[in-house]
């Protein structure tokens, strides 16, 4: 029987698959994108300040009888823009199969963060739902870029102690965003940048309620 690890995996090589299986218009279709350090070390890894990455756990939180989550574990040294257009083209692929695109959701954890915020950007459609976890900082990269805009019903949560952190809505990113749907959380688990390797209901419980919201 193949485990639970291994069918995270596999969900992107049996994507069409799935989609056959499935009454596909009454499901919500969730992208997990998690963050840097699995890129580099496997699940069992600790990090050496906030300990295992808990990504089998915060994928069954998200999964239920109504969501089919498609996540992977990346490659090291995954390129962010190069992994944003593959998203872009399997989302695209849903939509031109009939999956609306208030049914899809693009959730990121740290690094998964600001590869959603490209596919955001890559995409233009003010109906896909995003949620950026711990993933705006002052000065960070995206903010280079001055004609980076981000697009959709957005979702941001960072953590108070999370050393560097600044919310979404101060980032000029955002600022230069037309963006109509949108709610920002700061959370106070006092964990800092630990907080998005934990399954928290802390955050979890705030991303369900924007995958299911009308």
């Amino acid at each position: 029987m193949m485990n639970f690890k291994n069918m995270a995996v596999a969900g992107l090589s049996f994507f069409s698959m799935v989609l056959l299986a499935q009454n596909s218009q009454q499901k919500q279709y969730i992208f997990f994108l998690h963050n840097k350090f699995l890129e580099d070390h496997s699940f069992e890894e600790k990090h050496p300040k906030y300990g295992v990455a808990e990504y089998e756990k915060i994928l069954r939180k998200l999964k239920n009888q109504n969501t089919i989550v498609i996540s992977e574990k990346r490659k090291a040294n995954t390129d962010p823009l190069v992994y944003a257009e593959k998203i872009r083209n399997q989302i695209d692929s849903l939509m031109e199969k009939g999956i609306p695109a208030r049914r899809i959701t693009v959730v990121g954890t740290s690094q998964g963060g600001y590869i959603a915020q490209y596919v955001s950007f890559y995409e233009k459609n003010a109906q896909l739902k995003f949620v950026f976890i711990g993933a705006t900082f002052k000065d960070d990269s995206l903010e280079k870029d001055k004609n980076f805009r981000l697009y959709g019903r957005i979702l941001s949560i960072t953590e108070k102690s999370d050393e560097g952190h600044v919310p979404l809505s101060k980032e000029q990113r955002f600022i230069r965003s037309r963006i109509k749907d949108f709610k920002e959380i700061e959370l106070s688990t006092g964990l800092g940048h630990g907080f998005l390797f934990k399954d928290l209901n802390d955050w979890i419980a705030p991303v369900n309620d924007w995958i299911y919201r009308k």
